[in-house]
């Protein structure tokens, strides 16, 4: 039986496929609501003939997200970015286009919205990233204050993530800093357990619940690197780095990345704003629900991430075979 007919914006992005397919699976029919949907053709292979439809959205374009959500029972904002680009910057997508689609379903008597930030919101942060994030939870709640809004650790999952991001690095360089002495303390969670509680949330309906997403425990920023190491088997060296040289390392990821052509194949692996952002713990504070309010039971990083980095050892799957 179906439950009705949620649209979803990021709908595209590394969650955004695993939330699609936790949608099929409560019998939601989807409107995934993308930037170019001639990109993101194969989201329909996630559920059945015609379950899942795309519409192309911009949330810089209040018309796209308005049809959108027209004739949605729900919906769920997943957009976000890590670093700006161009006019995809933290305030357009975190707060103005937050805004946007809360203001779109409001005007249209939609109460059931799931929005998704990031365990590191506040109006106060340092870096623009969490301040952005703090200012879009604000902005849905006083169009809709039924609104759930679901702060997520940093993510990890197969083909993305913080795991992978490091695995990569270490594929192009023989050190790796270790910003402000390896000590900021994070909490991982899996891009899959983050999928359910999206699902469960909307099925359930909001309720203006402030939800924490995050693994069941937390680690330095240097015993990231350290396992992700080990579990592609490599040996690199490791520099306590002061905060001003990430700043500076930072500055020229982002030069590099506003080169015309060059930008189109690399992304930053560090920015100004990830550097301030990192000086600040990552963890769950306590104060509110979790998983464990939405029925989901969360995966551990030992258990998933070795076998998503076997592609970074230097035979695959076969690397200890082939090395013996």
């Amino acid at each position: 039986m179906t439950k009705g007919l949620v649209t979803v914006f990021g709908a595209s992005g590394f969650l955004g496929r695993h939330v699609l397919r936790e949608l099929v699976r409560d019998g939601w029919r989807i409107r995934a609501a993308v930037r170019r949907p001639h990109t993101a053709q194969d989201l329909r292979v996630n559920g059945a003939v015609g379950q899942i439809q795309l519409v192309q959205a911009n949330l810089r374009f209040k018309q796209s997200v308005e049809r959108a959500v027209d004739g949605a029972d729900a919906v769920i904002n997943l957009a976000g970015i890590s670093y700006k680009k161009g006019r995809q910057t933290f305030s357009a997508v975190h707060t103005l286009g937050a805004k946007t689609v809360a203001e779109a379903a409001a005007a249209r008597g939609i109460t059931n919205i799931i929005h998704l930030s990031a365990l590191s919101a506040d109006k106060d942060g340092l870096s623009a990233y969490a301040r952005s994030k703090a200012e879009g939870e604000a902005a849905v709640l006083a169009s809709v204050p039924t609104a759930d809004v679901l702060r997520t650790a940093t993510m990890f999952g197969e083909g993305a993530g913080i795991f992978n991001s490091i695995a990569r690095l270490a594929q192009l360089t023989p050190v790796i800093p270790l910003l402000g002495g390896g000590k900021t303390r994070l909490q991982p969670v899996y891009v899959g357990d983050v999928a359910k509680a999206v699902s469960t949330a909307v099925t359930r309906g909001s309720s203006g619940i402030l939800y924490e997403l995050a693994g069941p425990r937390s680690y330095t920023s240097k015993e990231l690197i350290e396992f992700t190491l080990n579990a592609i088997d490599k040996k690199r060296l490791l520099v306590p780095t002061p905060w001003a040289l990430g700043g500076v390392w930072g500055f020229g990821f982002e030069t590099l990345g506003a080169i015309p052509l060059l930008n189109l194949l690399i992304k930053p692996f560090l920015t100004r704003d990830m550097v301030k952002g990192m000086k600040t713990d990552t963890v769950l504070s306590g104060d509110h629900p979790g998983f464990a309010e939405l029925d989901v039971h969360v995966e551990t990083v030992e258990a998933i991430v070795p076998p998503t980095l076997e592609t970074f050892k230097t035979y695959g799957q076969f690397h200890q075979e082939a090395s013996s």
